[in-house]
């Protein structure tokens, strides 16, 4: 039995086991359907064309744990933003830990999926938010399917959040192959800022697939900061499936940090629904060996006055793939748009390899829309310079590859995540910078 086969026949025991009586049933229903015909994507699919799951999608997963672990915060606290004080939904194969956590419902909701689903007084909030933005494709289709816990996160008007929240899911190893399907729901209202910092983090060398989905929507003049942090294992893939719909004048960012993983795939969409919105998407990847990191993006103006600005850098070594897919719709009403997409990339070695192919699709005459790649290796001048002043070849590729990148890193605006991601920068370079920011 393939995995496709198995997750169609698990279907049925994971619905008599949470509840057939559940407002989602028929949405889950359905998604299984569209599942079974479409199966998963395969490279002859044009935003596939480039990445392959066949070598992900032959390990025999458990699709659901077969019990409950726990962690010790000492032993996984270096995963966390310990800095600086942050609320905490964390999971642990798929599972949420209490001890681990730091929820609230204090003037703002930031807690379990499935506690929302379950109780009435959010049964509003999922009736008018859950699977509202989230495309129908295969992999999207397969999480609905199965959805039951990840984050709930609700933010009334008129609420700037004090501390960031952090969303960490911990795998154990204690499945010699595990599936999780976390489905996250954020929520931010009119005039509202909250800061979210994403983690998936394996802690063994077993093979873990994550096929996540998170719906995000920035009403009237939010502003939403959201950074994913991917620097797992060499066992461990991500397919990550991200879904903003924003309102008038919201301004809603996701920075991508993707340093470390088997495979990773992150499906990142924006809907910019209303006039004078900004819409924000960074990245930086920087991977070795035989990682795979691909970037398919969308962000999609279909009302006049509004910005999207999208910049991704990659650093490739060894015998790394990179990938970009970058998409901007541009539609007729959509006047004075200005979009703004740039994917610059360094090949540290001959046998790693970058295939990027920025898109723009414009409908309206007067707008303002640039889109660009360079694919290159480190400029040599450069290095003669820093060389002949007594600077050593090794850290002087690190400065200049930094250097490189810093202009993402620049626009983080937690500064303690900041400092974190210089020191994973100059960890995945091998060497010591010397200097914070």
């Amino acid at each position: 039995m393939d995995l496709k086969e198995k997750l169609v026949t698990s279907f049925l025991a994971f619905e008599n086991d949470i509840d057939m009586d559940s407002p989602l049933h028929d949405i889950r229903s359905e998604a299984i359907k569209t599942f079974e015909t479409v199966g998963f994507p395969s490279k002859k699919e044009e935003d596939w064309k480039y990445t392959s799951l066949k070598s992900i999608l032959k390990e025999d997963y458990s699709v659901f744990p077969r019990q409950e672990n726990a962690l010790e915060y000492k032993d996984v606290k270096k995963y966390f933003l310990h800095d600086i004080d942050t609320y905490k939904i964390v999971f642990i194969d798929g599972k949420y830990s209490s001890h681990l956590s730091q929820t609230t419902h204090d003037g703002i909701d930031v807690c379990l999926m499935s506690s929302a689903l379950n109780k009435p007084k959010y049964r509003l909030i999922i009736e008018n938010y859950f699977n509202k933005v989230a495309t129908k494709d295969s992999l999207a289709s397969l999480n609905t399917a199965f959805s039951n816990e990840g984050a709930y996160i609700h933010i009334p008007k008129n609420k700037m959040v004090e501390k960031p929240i952090q969303i960490l899911h911990f795998s154990t190893g204690n499945e010699a192959a595990l599936l999780l399907q976390p489905r996250n729901l954020i929520v931010v209202d009119e005039n509202s800022h909250v800061q979210i910092i994403e983690r998936h983090q394996s802690l063994t060398d077993n093979p873990v697939l994550t096929n996540s989905v998170t719906e995000i929507f920035g009403n009237k003049r939010a502003i939403v900061d959201y950074y994913k942090i991917q620097n797992d294992n060499g066992n461990a893939s991500l397919i990550d499936n991200t879904f903003i719909n924003q309102k008038d004048q919201s301004h809603c960012s996701v920075h991508t940090f993707s340093f470390g993983g088997k495979l990773i795939r992150n499906n990142l969409n924006f809907y910019q629904n209303g006039e004078r919105i900004d819409s924000t998407m960074k990245g930086i990847t920087i991977i070795g060996e035989k990682q795979h990191v691909d970037h398919n993006t969308l962000v999609h103006h279909i009302e006049p006055n509004c910005e999207s600005h999208q910049d991704y850098k990659g650093i490739y070594g060894d015998s790394a793939t990179g990938v970009f897919n970058g998409k901007v719709v541009v539609n007729k009403e959509a006047q004075k748009t200005n979009a703004f997409q740039a994917n610059n990339n360094i090949l540290v070695s001959d046998k790693a390899s970058i295939n990027t192919k920025p898109q723009l699709e414009i409908f309206a005459d007067d707008v303002k829309c640039s889109h660009g790649c360079t694919i290159g290796q480190l400029d040599e001048s450069a290095m003669f310079y820093m060389r002949s002043r007594g600077i050593p070849e090794k850290e002087a590729k690190a400065l200049l590859m930094f250097a490189f990148s810093n202009n993402v890193l620049s626009s983080v605006k937690i500064p303690e995540l900041k400092q974190r991601i210089t020191k994973l920068i100059a960890n995945k370079l091998g060497v010591n910078l010397g200097f914070d920011l």
